[in-house]
């Protein structure tokens, strides 16, 4: 997309990055090739929220002299080490950068900014990495971001406002609330499955709490984060916000700062690196790690619906979605029914052939191909099965009278294959998935709430979701994340900004009515008082 226009004019005016006072406007400016929008937190105006009962929404005061402390970017504009961007990140959050919820608002505002003028060059990049269309990349990503963006900047002064608690007999004169403070300095890996949205959707949240974040996005997914690395400068602070670019040496190298916290999305063998990584600072951290997430479906529900949402939750973006059912258990009597349906949904999203159709994704890459490829060893096809090493292409594909010890029953599949175990009864189904590690979404479909509550009860999963798959993921306010060895920790809507923030104790009393406290000191009475 080409350069922009900014039709509005605004004066800004306030201290410089160093500390040098500045003031400048815009009015009908276009940004030239090799120029940069303005990022910088717009320290002069109040948030339209600001009064005097609300002053974190105040514009600040400058703080020339602890701005001026910045360090200077290494020669030729670009940071050498991550250790300069790390560092950079936080003398920025040090300098009381982020602490006006204004800031953050504007910030935030520029994340929106960038989505929307650049929504074809996402697109693009996650086209070339996934095969995702204009539709699937919008409505399966982009638009998760931004209403995310849209919550967050509504609700923002009413999450950040300080909460007041329950006193006790002995502070009622006192006064007693809960502040909530940034943590600092965050770092978010992103994955390369969904490389925009679960990139961009956990630092809305980091951004909203007042931290500043070092951005790592997945190399595999390449032209998605070669596209983060060079338009997030461009629409926000970006000693605030830089983006690390690279594999694993360089997220080797990451993992080697001290960061307040850690967010990472993808396998349980890399989150338990982070973690280790993240121990020798105690970070606290939040993994999101994925898991076999079981589908059970009732003999009793309706199997043409039951079906079709099953397969649009595992067979989008080619099966690779964390959240994906990633077995059916069901009974031996509606096994071939359940085929039946699914391969009747398959055709009609994707055509008789689905390398056709524009609606279906590819493997990431060419080992994890060969992975997807070799889980299908053995088992009894019922449709699909065929791939295409060249194009990493992979068939909609469903196994049936699988055996619960298979390989394809110990490891996420992440791709698109639908294993079917069966079971005889709902206790039977429900022993099966307490017996294994805990998922990171469990799905039921039954038209008996009895049922669903039964499996609710005794079960544990990060989410749940009844009859459909993955909504349960969209709704801002459903927090999203992990139990076991599916991940800790959550986000989404107010989890993330209270994942992100500090809530800090407060107590505020007047130097006041001594003679009340005067039991509390020295010298204690010889007789202990009764009550």
């Amino acid at each position: 997309m080409g350069p922009t226009p900014l039709s509005a004019s605004r004066e800004m005016t306030g201290p410089a990055p160093c500390g040098r006072p500045f003031s400048f406007s815009y009015s009908n400016l276009e940004l030239q090739p090799g120029q940069e929008r303005v990022h910088l937190c717009d320290w002069s105006s109040p948030h339209p929220g600001a009064s005097s009962e609300n002053p974190r929404l105040a514009a600040p005061r400058a703080r020339s002299s602890r701005l001026a402390a910045l360090p200077p970017l290494p020669q030729g504009g670009t940071m050498s080490t991550v250790s300069e961007v790390v560092q950079r990140a936080r003398a920025a959050f040090n300098a009381g950068k982020t602490r006006p919820l204004q800031c953050r608002v504007q910030q935030l505002e520029g994340l929106r900014r960038l989505i929307r003028e650049r929504e074809k060059d996402l697109v693009g990049a996650l086209a070339a990495d996934l095969r995702k269309n204009e539709w699937t990349a919008y409505y399966e990503e982009i638009v998760y971001v931004l209403e995310e963006i849209d919550y967050t900047i509504k609700k923002l002064p009413e999450w950040a406002a300080d909460e007041p608690v329950e006193k006790t007999p002995q502070t009622q004169q006192d006064e007693s609330y809960i502040h909530s403070e940034p943590l600092g300095v965050v770092l978010i890996i992103g994955a390369w499955n969904y490389p925009f949205s679960l990139t961009i959707q956990p630092m809305v949240g980091a951004i909203a709490a007042g931290n500043a974040v070092v951005l790592k996005p997945s190399e595999l997914s390449e032209n998605t984060a070669s596209l983060l690395a060079t338009t997030l400068p461009q629409y926000l602070d970006k000693d605030l916000y830089p983006v690390i670019s690279g594999g694993v040496p360089e997220t080797t190298e990451v993992l080697k700062e001290r960061f307040d916290h850690i967010l990472y999305t993808g396998s349980t063998g890399v989150g338990k690196i982070v973690m280790t990584a993240a121990a020798k600072h105690l970070t606290p951290v939040t993994l999101g790690l994925g898991g076999k997430n079981p589908c059970y479906v009732d003999k009793g529900c309706d199997l043409d619906v039951a079906c079709r949402r099953i397969a649009w939750g595992k067979f989008m973006n080619s099966g690779q979605v964390c959240a994906a059912p990633d077995y059916i258990l069901c009974d031996p009597s509606i096994q071939n029914q359940i085929v039946e349906k699914l391969t009747k949904s398959l055709k009609e999203f994707y055509g008789e052939d689905a390398k056709k159709s524009r609606d279906y994704g590819r493997i990431i890459n060419s080992l994890h191909f060969q992975r997807v490829m070799g889980l299908m060893e053995g088992q009894k096809v019922a449709y699909g099965g065929t791939g295409d090493a060249a194009t990493r292409y992979i068939a909609p594909t469903i196994l049936v009278d699988v055996d619960p010890q298979s390989p394809v029953m110990q490891e996420e599949v992440f791709g698109p294959i639908m294993p079917i175990v069966c079971v005889h009864s709902l206790e039977e189904a429900i022993q099966f998935i307490s017996q294994r590690e805990k998922p990171l979404a469990l799905y039921v479909f039954s038209l008996n709430d009895k049922v669903i509550k039964k499996m609710i009860a005794e079960t544990s999963s990060g989410g749940v979701t009844a009859n459909d798959v993955i909504v349960h993921v969209t709704v801002p306010s459903l927090p999203y994340g992990g139990v076991g060895s599916s991940g800790m920790g959550s986000y989404h809507g107010r989890k993330s900004f209270e994942t992100f923030s500090h809530r800090r104790s407060c107590l505020v009393r007047p130097l006041l009515n001594e003679e009340a406290l005067r039991a509390r000191y020295p010298p204690s009475p010889a007789k202990m008082p009764r009550h």
